[in-house]
């Protein structure tokens, strides 16, 4: 059976080849923040030149892209990006989504938002029939945290602050369990409209394009429905 690392390491190289066999010289590329993405980073240095400018998710993806010498750039100073490659803590059969276990999610859901195409790159210990298995990251105003958990609590979920943790917008996290994700958009609704919240780790309104996860038998391509 193969390890872990090396489905990673497949799905990786795969995402480097479509997006190389896609891109334009002038184009730009955002980049997720994760185990997944920092050897898709790794393996995409091979091809800096030819690679104009890159928009970094979080410190630490910008920190490793500079580390492989790319031209790291913000993002208001991106005309477009074609391509946003990131993976997740949890994919549906639907493409619905948990990310955030990184604490990144914020500026994640933002660049995703901003690109054309979004491909999600993960293993197939990440692909589930049902979210939830993986406590759900919100991030959210500190003041609000009582009464963000109390509306959470209203409908069945457990909310604990993530110890010692700051995320880069200096904000904190909210891991949730316990929650209904029988209709993922309903429920990125509600807690996106609790006051206090700055952005919920269910990426439902915003899916991926494509996923790539890999497997025992090869690396599997998903297109979107939605």
């Amino acid at each position: 059976m193969l390890d872990v690392n090396f489905l990673k390491k497949n799905v990786a190289h795969r995402a480097v080849e479509i997006v190389m066999d896609n891109i334009r010289f002038d184009d730009i590329l955002g980049i997720g923040t994760g185990s997944t993405v920092d050897i898709f980073i790794e393996q995409l240095s091979k091809y800096k030149d030819d690679i104009k400018s890159v928009v970094a998710s979080s410190i630490r993806t910008y920190n490793i892209l500079n580390k492989f010498n790319f031209n790291v750039i913000e993002l208001d100073e991106a005309h477009s990006i074609p391509f946003y490659i990131d993976g997740a803590d949890e994919i549906d059969e639907s493409m619905n989504m948990i990310k955030g276990g990184g604490g990144a999610l914020t500026r994640e859901k933002i660049i995703a938002s901003a690109s054309e195409n979004f491909i999600c790159i993960v293993d197939e210990s990440k692909f589930v029939k049902i979210l939830g298995t993986f406590p759900l990251p919100i991030e959210i105003i500190a003041m609000a945290k009582k009464q963000i958990s109390n509306q959470l609590n209203k409908i069945g979920g457990k909310a604990n602050v993530r110890p010692n943790f700051v995320t880069d917008n200096n904000n904190i996290i909210l891991d949730v369990v316990g929650l209904d994700f029988d209709n993922c958009r309903e429920l990125e609704i509600y807690i996106n409209n609790i006051p206090g919240v700055v952005t919920c780790g269910l990426f439902a309104l915003q899916k991926a394009n494509q996923a790539l996860i890999s497997t025992q038998n090869g690396v599997l391509v998903k297109n979107s429905q939605i």
